[in-house]
């Protein structure tokens, strides 16, 4: 069975991933299950740009096919924030629930209608011999008035689905990965490995 390494140590993402790619004949490996320790500058200015230097990185370490992602929030209101700065919206280390707290604070008496936003996944794929490609996905929301919801992480309890009447956060992580940024760009990025590796 080929190992495909997932350039990330976030728990969350990793669990992700691993459910969503559970039908491929492929094992996907974090990078601490690879004994990789590696600080990655992600200094890109698209989410894209941003998959793809971690992708790099690790496979040059590793010379194994590497998957890598990098996702965040785009809220219209503010503009886009906190968008590829997500992960250090107001300091790596602050904890989602302030960073959450703080946006529904930036929109406190924002209409409904302009309170739309999204999640953002870019997902890409580097081989040894160097072809890559990316993929991206998307979820739209808007940014709900409390935070709610335990399942999920990071701004998954304030971005709110009118059609679930749920936020991210209250979904199933079945219903999740069905709908989800990271599940469409996954899925299409599996595609695109079906033709690059034989599975």
């Amino acid at each position: 069975m080929k190992k495909i390494i997932f350039a990330s140590n976030n728990e969350g993402k990793i669990k992700e991933v691993k459910q969503i790619c559970s039908d491929m004949n492929v094992e996907i490996i974090s990078m601490k299950e690879a004994g990789i320790e590696l600080d990655i500058e992600e200094n890109g200015t698209t989410f894209e740009e941003n998959a793809l230097i971690k992708a790099e990185a690790i496979m040059k370490v590793t010379g194994q096919i590497t998957i890598a992602d990098d996702s965040g929030l785009e809220v219209d209101y503010l503009g886009g924030e906190p968008g590829v700065y997500s992960a250090r919206y107001m300091g790596h280390d602050t904890p989602y629930d302030i960073k959450n707290q703080a946006i529904i604070d930036r929109l406190k008496g924002v209409e409904e209608k302009d309170r739309t936003a999204r999640f953002v996944c870019a997902m890409a794929a580097v081989f040894p011999d160097g072809r890559h490609f990316t993929t991206r996905g998307t979820m739209e929301g808007i940014i709900g008035y409390e935070i709610k919801g335990s399942n999920g992480f990071g701004y998954d309890p304030i971005v709110y689905l009118p059609q679930y009447q749920k936020t991210s956060a209250e979904l199933s992580p079945e219903e999740k990965n069905k709908i989800s940024h990271r599940g469409e760009a996954l899925e299409k990025l599996k595609n695109q490995l079906t033709e690059y590796i034989s599975l």
